[in-house]
């Protein structure tokens, strides 16, 4: 995001209030913000006991589940701007864990936007969905915002069925910008992602606290992968341009080229310390997947001139030197 387009929307917002700011999207999203938004008031969802999440942030203890909570809270707050990233993230534990994806995902995100109509009915909301809710629509071609959604998994249907429930609720006087971002990876995800395993795999074979053998699922799939910072970076320009857009936006988010993940462990292969073999778990496959994914996200740069900025190799790098530095601090 430019200099300028960032002053610009500085002044735009006086209350900003970011859910999931703990997470792997979240940490980034409230550092850009604060550098972004430096005079507006900064809260932060945290839960019960949670550390502050980020300097320059006041943490709001309330839960998602809780509509009484939610109801108190926005109605304090009253935030002109909402960054909705809260969810259960992890597309392979909806599998497992199907009630609890919906609860989170769904049940949450109504309780919140049933207090914003209520209390911040004019507010900027952007909520983080998911291209998983494509799902087999992908094996049609590119994706876009016009594809019919065919989700696959509990994760990517209450995703869908958040989009639905946000555009119905929330008030015409809500500018409402869904975001749906393909993979995306970097230095801080969680490894129940498959990148991220690789990474935190190849860091224990590199000590020696593993033999070298780097555990995998299904390599063929192929994703279109971005950097986490890169994808940052696509939600501040969209929400620079939050208050010029229609009362209902999708986006897709992408970095228009598609690699398989044989082709990303290759890539790590090269970056490590030390050769290993690659073992296939069949633990880590997935009932159903989507073997191709591929979007050009030509709305977003039409919109907004965005463009990913970093190589895959540079993120993989960041990414490996990430679970190196976690590896080296690790008590001994």
């Amino acid at each position: 995001m430019t200099e300028e387009a960032a002053s610009h929307s500085a002044a735009r917002f006086e209350r900003i209030l970011v859910t999931g700011g703990s997470g792997f999207v979240g940490r980034y999203m409230l550092e850009a913000l604060a550098r972004a938004y430096p005079s507006a008031q900064r809260m932060s969802l945290a839960r019960a006991g949670e550390a502050n999440p980020a300097p320059g942030w006041t943490p709001k203890a309330f839960d998602l589940l809780d509509p009484a909570a939610v109801e108190a809270t926005i109605g304090e707050t009253r935030p002109d701007l909402v960054i909705h990233l809260a969810a259960q993230s992890s597309a392979a534990k909806s599998f497992t864990a199907a009630e609890e994806t919906w609860r989170v995902n769904f049940i949450g995100s109504c309780n919140l936007a049933a207090a914003l109509a209520r209390h911040a009915a004019e507010a900027v909301v952007i909520f983080a969905s998911t291209a998983d809710v494509y799902g087999s629509s992908l094996g049609e071609g590119a994706a876009h915002e016009t594809m019919v959604p065919r989700p696959l998994n509990a994760y990517a249907r209450s995703k869908l069925a958040a989009e639905a429930m946000l555009a119905d609720v929330l008030p015409q006087t809500t500018r409402l910008i869904v975001a749906r971002p393909f993979s995306h990876i970097g230095p801080g995800q969680d490894k129940r992602f498959a990148v991220a395993s690789f990474a935190a795999q190849i860091v224990e074979i590199e000590n020696g606290h593993a033999e070298p053998r780097l555990s995998v699922g299904d390599l063929s799939v192929q994703r279109d992968f971005s950097d986490v910072r890169d994808v940052i970076d696509a939600y501040l320009r969209l929400i620079a341009i939050a208050r010029d857009l229609p009362a209902r936006n999708v986006f897709d988010i992408a970095s228009g080229e598609t690699r398989s993940l044989a082709s990303v462990v290759e890539r790590m292969r090269t970056l490590a310390r030390r050769d290993f073999e690659i073992v296939v778990d069949p633990q880590r496959l997935r009932p159903a997947d989507i073997p191709f994914a591929h979007c050009a996200a030509a709305k977003l740069r039409a919109a907004t001139g965005w463009r990913p900025q970093r190589t895959i190799d540079e993120t993989l790098v960041t990414l490996l030197d990430y679970w190196r530095a976690a590896a080296a601090e690790a008590p001994k």
